[in-house]
C-alpha cells in the first residue's frame, strides 16, 4: 500500500472512529438516560419495529450505496439517479407500512404500535433524501464532516427523547427521539455537503447500478430478517419484557464490535475497492486490517463479558439484571464479526455481488434451522445457537474469500487464534481474583487496567501489529 493511501486510510480511520464512537456515546448515554426512566416492556414495543423498519431501509437503498462507493467511473447522472429512485421507493414504502400497520398491531396483540408504525414510518423518506450526500463524503473520506453532523442530530433528538420521557410519554420519547434525528441529521447532511441534484433520471444508470446492488440488497434482506426474526419470535412467543431484555443485551454486546467494525469497513471500502485490480496489494491489505481489527475488538469484547454484571446493576440499576447471560453469550459471537464483515467486503470489493448473495442464502437456511430448534429451549438456549450460527458463518466466508484474495481459512484463523488465546488467559486470571473484589465501581476499574496493561505491554510486542503506522502518521498530523 502506497504511503499517500495508508495516510489517507489511517486519517479516515481515526475520524471515522471519532465519528462513530462519539455519536454512538451521546446515544448510548441518552440511551442509558432514558433506559432509567422506561421499562424493559416499552423498548420491547420499539424493539418489535425493527425488523419492518430494517428490511424497508435495505430496500430504499438497494445497495445503491455501495455500487456508488465502489464504481470508480461514477458520473453526475448516477447520484441523480440515486437520489431519485430513493425518494421514490421510500414513499411506496412507508405507504405500505401505513397501510399494513393495523395487521402488524393485531399481530403482537398491542394495538398502539399501529400510531407508532405510521409516525416511525416517516424517517423512511428522511433517510432515503440523504443517502447519495453520505455515499459522497465516504467516496471522499470525509468523516469529519460526518462527525459534525451525526453529533448535532445525536444530541439534539438526544435532548428531545429524554424531555419527552421525563414528561410521561412513555414509548413516545423513543420515537420521538427517532424521528428527530433522522430530521436532524437529513437537513445537516444538506447543509454541509455541497451536491445538488442537476441531472434526471437514467435507465441506463439505473441498470448499472442496480446490476451490483441488487445482489446486495437481497443478500440484506436475507441478513436483516435473519437477525431481526429473533426479535419477532421472542416477541411473539414470550413477553415484551423478555424481548426488551434481549433487545438490551443485544445492544451492550454489539456496542464495541459493530462499531469498531463499522469504522473499518466505511474507510476500508472505499480504499480497497481502489485496489480492485490489484490482488497483491488487496491480500496485504486485508490482512493488515484483520489483524488490527482483532487488536482493538477482543479485549474490548473480553472486558464486557468480564464486567457485564457489575455494569449492568451500576447503569441501568438490578431491574435489567436478566439481561447479563444475554450480554456474556452474545459477546463470543460479536468477538467475531469483524472478521465476518471484512470477509464480506472483500467479495463486495471484488464485484462478486453474485457469490456475496448465494453464500447469504447457504448461511441464512443453516441459520433458521439452527434458530428454530433451539426455540423451544428458551432464550439463552437461542442466545448459543447465534454462537453456533456464527461460527459456521465465519468458515463459509473466509472459504469464498480465499477465491478473492488467496488468503485461506487456515492461514486467516493463524492470524486470529492468537488473539482468542490471549483473551482466554486473561478472563482465567480475571476469574481467579474476581470473587475478592466486592465494589462493583473496583471491579470495572480493575478488569479494565488489567486487560489493557496485558494487551499493550505483552500482546502488542508479540503479535508485532502495524499500530506504529498509526502512532506514526498521527504524530506528523
Amino acid at each position: 500500500m502506497s504511503d499517500s493511501l495508508k495516510e489517507k486510510t489511517i486519517k479516515g480511520v481515526v475520524w471515522s472512529g471519532l465519528e462513530r464512537f462519539s455519536t454512538a456515546g451521546v446515544n448510548f448515554i441518552i440511551g442509558l438516560i432514558i433506559a432509567r426512566i422506561l421499562s424493559p416492556d416499552e423498548y420491547g414495543i420499539i424493539a418489535m419495529l425493527a425488523i419492518f423498519m430494517a428490511i424497508s431501509q435495505s430496500i430504499i437503498d438497494s445497495g445503491f450505496s455501495n455500487a456508488l462507493i465502489r464504481k470508480n467511473d461514477r458520473k453526475e447522472i448516477d447520484f441523480s439517479t440515486t437520489l431519485y429512485f430513493n425518494v421514490v421507493i421510500s414513499t411506496l414504502i412507508y405507504g405500505i407500512l401505513y397501510l399494513i400497520s393495523p395487521f402488524i398491531a393485531s399481530f403482537y396483540g398491542i394495538q398502539e404500535l399501529e400510531s407508532i408504525i405510521k409516525v416511525v414510518g416517516t424517517t423512511l423518506i428522511w433517510g432515503a433524501l440523504s443517502i447519495v450526500q453520505q455515499s459522497i463524503l465516504t467516496i471522499n473520506v470525509d468523516f469529519k464532516t460526518q462527525m459534525i453532523v451525526s453529533l448535532f442530530a445525536a444530541i439534539l433528538s438526544g435532548i428531545i427523547g429524554i424531555i419527552m420521557a421525563m414528561s410521561g410519554y412513555g414509548v413516545w420519547a423513543l420515537v420521538g427521539q427517532m424521528v428527530t434525528v433522522s430530521i436532524f441529521r437529513t437537513i445537516a447532511l444538506w447543509l454541509v455537503a455541497k451536491w445538488r441534484p442537476i441531472t434526471g433520471f437514467s435507465k441506463e444508470s439505473f441498470k448499472n447500478l442496480f446490476g451490483y446492488g441488487s445482489k446486495i440488497l437481497m443478500a440484506g434482506i436475507l441478513e436483516t430478517i435473519y437477525r431481526n426474526l429473533y426479535s419477532i419470535i421472542i416477541g411473539k412467543y414470550y413477553q415484551a419484557n423478555a424481548l426488551g431484555l434481549y433487545h438490551r443485551g443485544e445492544q451492550f454486546a454489539s456496542y464495541a464490535a459493530s462499531n469498531i467494525t463499522g469504522v473499518i469497513q466505511r474507510v476500508t471500502f472505499p480504499v480497497m475497492s481502489s485496489l480492485q485490480d490489484d490482488t497483491e496489494m488487496l491480500n496485504k491489505a486485508f490482512i493488515k486490517t484483520l489483524r488490527t481489527t482483532c487488536f482493538f475488538v477482543f479485549p474490548i469484547m473480553t472486558y464486557l463479558f468480564m464486567v457485564s454484571e457489575p455494569l449492568v446493576k451500576l447503569i441501568l440499576t438490578d431491574k435489567w439484571i436478566g439481561c447479563v447471560p444475554i450480554i456474556q453469550i452474545l459477546c463470543i459471537s460479536y468477538m467475531w464479526y469483524p472478521v465476518h464483515i471484512l470477509n464480506l467486503n472483500i467479495l463486495q470489493v471484488s464485484g462478486r455481488s453474485d457469490l456475496f448473495f448465494k453464500i447469504e442464502v447457504i448461511k441464512k437456511i443453516i441459520g433458521l434451522a439452527i434458530l428454530f430448534g433451539s426455540l423451544p429451549f428458551g432464550i439463552i438456549i437461542m442466545c448459543w445457537g447465534r454462537v453456533l450460527y456464527c461460527g459456521l458463518e465465519l468458515f463459509i466466508n473466509m472459504y469464498y474469500t480465499n477465491h478473492i484474495v488467496k488468503t485461506s481459512c487456515i492461514q486467516q484463523l493463524r492470524h486470529t487464534i492468537p488473539f482468542l488465546l490471549y483473551c482466554i488467559v486473561i478472563t482465567i486470571a480475571a476469574t481467579l481474583f474476581q470473587p475478592y473484589i466486592s465494589s462493583d465501581i473496583l471491579k470495572l476499574f480493575i478488569n479494565f487496567i488489567f486487560i489493557v496493561l496485558v494487551w499493550l505491554l505483552v500482546v502488542q510486542r508479540i503479535e508485532n501489529l502495524y499500530i506504529r503506522d498509526f502512532l506514526l502518521i498521527l504524530n506528523r498530523k
